[in-house]
């Protein structure tokens, strides 16, 4: 299979583990008409973080004009500084819709009958890597997001201010590049702890429930067998070693808790229940086995947006690992 080398041992309840070449899979045949759709997306993904990452916020601007409204040049400062930021702020929303498009084309592809979703993995190693390109990006950026308090306050002036404007009739140019239903899905968006996580977890259950003809397995399958390729890779040297590039390890870990995340969002019972197809106490011992400050993130992640953490069917030991 080239870039993909079954791991025969370790299994849990005869769950299939896999090496996956996150590096260097590429797309066969059967996979280009759908890889190219999500690439098409993917490839604006570093962009997106990189004008996050740089996001500074119009904090002073906006405390200045709050402490003297009377004061129109510090007014039109405050609403100079907010516009350009929410319009940044739109296309990071606009593109969690293009995600959520992108991750619903793999699902179809890695779940769709007669191949079982390992078939699919296996198969389809560059769609697999896609899929994982876009856990990375969403951990990724919901991190930075958490880290930018000034994101809520500046669309919240803004929302203030046209208000205020659309009384006084004036300064409404602006909202016809965000108009109030633009503005109104903006707002749920960014209120979340993790915008984009949220997005991708209602992508999922969404497709579940469109797909009635799937059985659910498919999907929950799907997930629970990326989530163990990633931790063979991350607690096996000899795999750890085959990586060429040194942020693949991190890249492993957020795949992991992406999909962790999202079958437990999708399977009835949960990712930590004793049934579930998931090693949770190996998962969380192979991040806590990492420098803390590269993880505590991603252990964050874990504790507060996933839904069955705190059900009475978690065994205490996976519940303490995590406190």
């Amino acid at each position: 299979m080239g870039n993909l080398l079954k791991v025969l041992t370790r299994d849990i309840e005869n769950c299939p583990h896999f090496f996956l070449d996150f590096e260097n899979a590429q797309p066969t045949e059967g996979e280009r008409e759908v890889w190219k759709q999500v690439n098409s997306v993917l490839q604006d993904s570093d962009s997106i973080l990189s004008g996050l990452q740089s996001y500074k916020g119009a904090g002073q601007e906006i405390r200045d004009a709050i402490q003297k409204p009377n004061d129109a040049l510090l007014q039109d400062r405050a609403w100079n500084s907010v516009c350009p930021l929410v319009k940044k702020l739109k296309v990071f929303y606009s593109f969690s819709l293009r995600l959520e498009e992108a991750l619903q084309s793999l699902l179809e592809s890695l779940t769709c009958p007669p191949g079982s979703p390992t078939q699919h993995l296996e198969r389809e190693q560059a769609l697999a890597k896609q899929f994982a390109e876009i856990l990375h990006f969403t951990l990724r950026f919901d991190e930075l997001k958490m880290r930018s308090p000034a994101i809520q306050n500046d669309f919240s002036y803004y929302r203030r201010t046209i208000s205020r404007n659309r009384i006084n009739n004036k300064n409404l140019d602006m909202e016809k590049e965000v108009n109030n239903e633009m503005a109104n899905r903006m707002s749920l968006f960014y209120a979340e702890a993790t915008p984009m996580l949220k997005t991708l977890s209602t992508a999922t259950t969404n497709f579940v429930s469109e797909n009635k003809t799937l059985p659910l397995e498919n999907t929950t399958d799907c997930l629970s067998t990326m989530a163990s390729v990633c931790k063979v890779m991350l607690e096996t040297p000899d795999y750890t070693s085959r990586f060429s590039r040194d942020d693949t390890l991190l890249f492993c870990m957020r795949v992991m808790v992406g999909v962790i995340i999202l079958y437990d969002h999708v399977h009835p019972n949960g990712a930590f229940n004793k049934s579930s197809k998931i090693d949770m106490k190996g998962c969380i011992k192979v991040l806590k086995d990492q420098p803390a400050d590269s993880v505590e993130g991603l252990l964050n992640a874990l504790k507060f947006t996933t839904k069955h953490l705190n059900d009475e069917s978690t065994p205490k030991n996976i519940r303490s690992m995590l406190q």
